[in-house]
């Protein structure tokens, strides 16, 4: 099927990449950041089902069992912590997080690339801040037992060690990537 010629300006011409296709030393950094991007949104998926699921036996079991199933409330929450951090780094690879992007679009193109810059630098402190502290909480809860799931509290915590980590490698790549590109 053919495509339209898009017009420069043109509101209906689909957005350019916020990911600058890296070529040189990126490359290969590129594509296992790639597999671990999907590997961490396929897992986001699989929790999400994991915790409909759960969620839809809680309910059958509290209303046609009559027997409310103890471990499906913290499971669902511990489900949903990793699946909303392993969404919030894909997120922050693929430029789908929250930003001012106006700003951007009317900044001279020597200071949109420092302002880009200086954003990926603090996502990236940020997720190593939220890794390091969630490390920190995991390690201080380690030695209670998670109440419904028999496993140590800790675990809840691992998500936001795993997401920070994540974040804070996905955004590291793209200040690595805007550093070494032309400034458009």
């Amino acid at each position: 099927m053919p495509v339209a010629a898009t017009v420069p300006g043109d509101p209906t011409a689909p957005p350019a990449s916020p990911l600058v296709r890296p070529v040189g030393p990126l490359a290969r950094l590129h594509r296992v950041l790639d597999r671990i991007a999907a590997v961490a949104l396929w897992s986001a998926a699989a929790g999400l089902i994991a915790m409909t699921a759960a969620i839809a036996w809680q309910v059958f079991g509290r209303y046609v069992l009559n027997d409310s199933p103890h471990w499906t409330e913290p499971g669902s929450l511990l489900l949903m912590s990793w699946f909303i951090l392993l969404g919030a780094a894909v997120g922050v690879r693929e430029s789908d997080h929250l930003g001012f992007e106006i700003g951007l679009t009317l900044a001279p193109p020597k200071l949109r690339k420092a302002m880009q810059c200086t954003s990926f630098a603090l996502i990236t402190l940020f997720g190593l801040g939220m890794a390091f502290y969630g490390a920190k909480l995991a390690a201080g809860t380690w030695g209670a037992t998670m109440s419904g799931l028999g496993i140590p509290q800790g675990v809840d915590y691992l998500p936001l060690v795993l997401g920070g980590l994540l974040i804070a490698l996905f955004a590291l790549e793209k200040l690595l990537q805007r550093l070494i590109a032309r400034a458009d």
